[in-house]
Order: structure tokens, then sequence, then C-alpha cells
């Protein structure tokens, strides 16, 4: 079992993080980010470090995730996170125009999606068909993620879909008849 929740979380001398009752706000030069925790849950500032700890049994299944999200907090204030999606098959494109991300995937029309706002969504320069999302906000850059890729789930018999660039989709062979 993880003991994750234990951990300390270390600050870097530059990152101002700000606890006031239950909120937590973490901020980088113009970047902010900040977040409401649980009543149950008691987070100090000591120095360099955040220690996460819980007040009472009751506590258990929020306290590591609670300690989980600070940390990414703290991390990619100073650093985006980035997802990079991948569109296969011959037809299929992104286009992006101001704040707003265009799909063409095999319906009879284009999709727009809006674009959150901070959300920075960019082409490869080199792929065409691989789109870069990243932010400072973990949580928006994956959920924004999952939506552009459920407009077009993977397909293993054709080979059509939009996936993660690390995400391996195995091939299925069509039916054989007999």
């Amino acid at each position: 079992m993880s003991r994750i929740w234990k951990l300390p979380i270390n600050v870097s001398s530059d990152i101002e993080v700000k606890i006031n009752w239950n909120d937590i706000t973490v901020k980088w030069k113009k970047w902010e980010l900040s977040f409401t925790f649980s009543k149950d849950l008691t987070v100090v500032k000591e120095e360099n470090t955040i220690v996460v700890s819980k007040n009472d049994d009751s506590a258990n299944a929020i306290w590591g995730t609670t300690r989980s999200i600070i940390n990414n907090m703290v991390v990619w204030v100073a650093e985006w996170f980035t997802k990079s999606l991948e569109i296969i098959w011959v037809w299929y494109k992104f286009e992006v125009q101001w704040q707003k991300l265009i799909l063409s995937i095999g319906y009879s029309h284009k999709v727009e999606m809006e674009v959150p706002k901070g959300l920075e969504v960019k082409m490869d320069e080199k792929a065409k068909n691989t789109i870069h999302i990243s932010w400072i906000d973990k949580q928006l850059v994956w959920e924004f993620a999952a939506k552009i890729r459920a407009k077009k789930k993977p397909e293993p018999y054709k080979g059509k879909w939009i996936k993660y660039v690390w995400e391996h989709i195995r091939r299925k062979a069509w039916k054989s008849g007999k």
C-alpha cells in the first residue's frame, strides 16, 4: 500500500504559498493556482515544505488525493503541464483558430470546441497530425484532452482514432466468414 500522503511537499524559494483556513494558494510570478481542501485535513507550511495531515480517521479517503493535488500545484505552477494528442486517419485533421479547436473527424460537419480560458492549444510543427495542450493546471489539461479524445474514440478494426501520443491501441483483425 502506498504511503504517499505522509511525504512532505518541497517548495522552491521562488514559489509563494498562502494557506488561509481551508484554502491554499500557490503563486509563481504571474501564475496562480488555488484549491479548497476538506475541513477534516490540516495543511501546514514549515519553511520550504508543506505537510498534509488528517484530523480524524474519516479523512483517510481524501488525504492522499489532497496531498497529490497540492503537490501538482507546486510542481506545475512553475513549469507547464503538457498533454499531446495524435489523430490517425487520412482525412482527419485539427485546426486551431483563436480560442477554438476545429476537428474534421469524419462527420458531415466540423466539430468546434471552445478552448477553456488559459489553455494553450497548438499544432506540432513537424507532425501535422499532433496537437499539444498545455497550461499550469494539470486537471484542466487532462479534462480538455479527454473531451477531445471522446469525440472520436479508438476504433481498433480500421484504425481511425484520436489518441494520446503515449497510448498504444492494439489492432484487431476483421471477422472472417466461412
